[in-house]
């Protein structure tokens, strides 16, 4: 018995070593966890750093005997806390990264991160249940026979083992992140071979605009997904009616995606015999099925977190893509409601699709751009399309425009004169906004040197943005009336305004082409010019 308390105790002293040692190396995704599992903001960012040291305290107290109790006590304490946050989220429907190994390993949480945990406890309980006064056999009583030399000789080589691990780790790191960047690269050159021209850059300094999504005949990625009660789909079985597929990325907190759901559902109604419509989303089973209810949508899917949308390179909603029936990439991604409809309407074989009627006055789901029927001489009302607002190109004026930041004060984008600004246009209920928001505040807290000034354009409510902890202005646009005028219809979005107020740039559609706007110098650094 004594033997296996021992085991035990080094056991939880090795897992909580390297969850604390993992997580103080990466504090900034520490806190993010933190606050992805729930925490308020104004508890993640200490308990962020609080979390490892405890960790540490516990891994360090169960290897002498004397305190092994105390600390067994202590990580179960731990543990069940850690329990209680996954169980928490899980049944929400959430799958946040666990963040348990600090970037050595994390992946979103699931029934094995659970059960993971409860061993991890019952290991403690084991400890704590054999009593303070039997905690086993020590692990420490060999260094008393060791010479004062010896006991030098052996600090000098566990500090000589740490710093090759350490530098063995950062060397991997640094590999991985090379390959990926050599990969990307290689993906790019290839993708410019295809159209045969290289891009322009659109601003000195800033990237060139490559076209989104995966490329066209490329293999669609594989995935098998659930549906709102409980069905697995793969696109294998989507694509065994023999038409194409339409894989429809959304988000249940982007509000353009909201306004396009009554189409979505009129769209699998009436074009069910030519277009396998499939709407992927995120988040509860519950919420979902509200939505779809409400809207008659009868396919939908669910993600874990992203990364389906991640696969086919769908960084903003709402997105759609085209799978052939053989599987392969029938079109570029489109982004946005007004490039879906065009999607759809090429799909079906029409030159446009019928207007859906407008929501009524008050109707808050209403973010959907206003429909016009024009006359047919004197036949009528003809077949309407949507109203495409003429979206500013490089070098016109930017729309002027004037909105209430949080405090309630009106702030005009004429403000901003005599300097580079990039506008930012965002929900905070957009999942890809979110993610995104840890490297904004970076860029934020650490701009690079001639970087321009941020001004937020934002949905929700003012507690809801003042949570997000931005320094930069930030001005309430429910309806998102002032992104229209930019051609901005999905988060996150972004495009340049020069000192001279004019339009600098092409929109930046996606977190990663935002970043790469701003300087942010993500992997996946890409301007998508729609």
């Amino acid at each position: 018995m004594s033997i296996a308390l021992l085991i035990a105790r080094l056991l939880l002293a090795l897992v909580f070593a390297l969850a604390g040692l993992t997580k103080l190396a990466d504090l900034h995704g520490s806190r993010k966890a933190m606050r992805d599992f729930g925490l308020p903001a104004f508890l993640a960012n200490p308990f962020g750093a609080l979390l490892p040291l405890a960790e540490l305290s516990v891994a360090i107290a169960l290897i002498p005997t004397a305190s092994a109790w105390w600390a067994a006590l202590g990580s179960l304490v731990l543990v069940l806390l850690f329990i209680a946050g996954i169980s928490y989220n899980l049944a929400r429907g959430r799958t946040p990264d666990c963040h348990c190994f600090g970037q050595l390993y994390s992946k979103p949480i699931g029934w094995p991160t659970l059960a993971r945990n409860v061993l991890l406890a019952a290991v403690a309980g084991f400890v704590i249940w054999q009593g303070r006064t039997n905690a086993g056999l020590s692990a420490v009583d060999w260094l008393g026979a060791l010479t004062l030399a010896q006991r030098i000789e052996l600090l000098l080589g566990v500090v000589v083992v740490a710093l090759l691990a350490s530098e063995g780790w950062l060397l991997f790191q640094m590999l991985r992140q090379q390959g990926r960047l050599l990969l990307r690269i290689e993906a790019m050159e290839a993708q410019l071979a295809t159209i045969g021209k290289v891009p322009q850059a659109v601003v000195a300094g800033t990237p060139p605009p490559v076209t989104p999504g995966l490329p066209v005949s490329s293999p669609a990625p594989a995935f098998a997904l659930s549906g709102l009660y409980g069905e697995m789909l793969t696109l294998d079985s989507l694509r065994a009616a023999g038409k194409p597929v339409m894989l429809l990325f959304s988000d249940p907190g982007c509000g353009p995606c909201s306004a396009l759901m009554p189409e979505v559902g009129r769209w699998q109604r009436d074009y069910a015999g030519k277009l396998t419509l499939v709407l992927i989303s995120r988040g509860s089973p519950e919420t979902n099925r509200a939505k779809a209810s409400e809207h008659g949508i009868t396919s939908v899917l669910l993600q874990k977190d992203r990364e389906v949308a991640e696969a086919y390179k769908a960084y903003g909603t709402p997105g759609a893509v085209l799978v052939r029936p053989d599987g392969m990439i029938h079109s570029s991604l489109a982004q946005g409601a007004d490039a879906i409809r065009a999607l759809v309407a090429s799909a079906v074989g029409l030159p446009v699709l019928p207007a859906v009627p407008p929501p009524a006055a008050g109707n808050s789901n209403g973010h959907a751009l206003p429909l016009v029927a024009p006359t047919n001489g004197n036949q009528g009302p003809a077949t309407a399309a949507p109203v495409q607002l003429a979206r500013p190109s490089i070098g016109d004026p930017a729309p002027a425009f004037s909105l209430p930041d949080l405090s309630g004060k009106r702030v005009n984008l004429t403000d901003f004169r005599g300097s580079q600004t990039l506008v930012l246009f965002w929900n905070p209920g957009c999942g890809f906004c979110q993610r995104m928001l840890d490297d904004l505040k970076a860029w934020e807290a650490n701009p690079p040197a001639g970087t321009p000034k941020l001004l937020v354009v934002s949905m929700g409510s003012v507690e809801t943005n003042q949570a997000l902890g931005l320094r930069a202005p930030v001005l309430l646009d429910e309806n998102m009336s002032v992104g229209s005028k930019f051609g901005a219809n999905g988060t996150p979005m972004a495009v340049l305004v020069d000192a001279q107020g004019k339009i600098a740039s092409e929109l930046a559609v996606g977190a990663p082409a935002v970043l790469a706007l701003v300087g942010a110098g993500t992997e996946q650094s890409n301007i998508i010019s729609l």
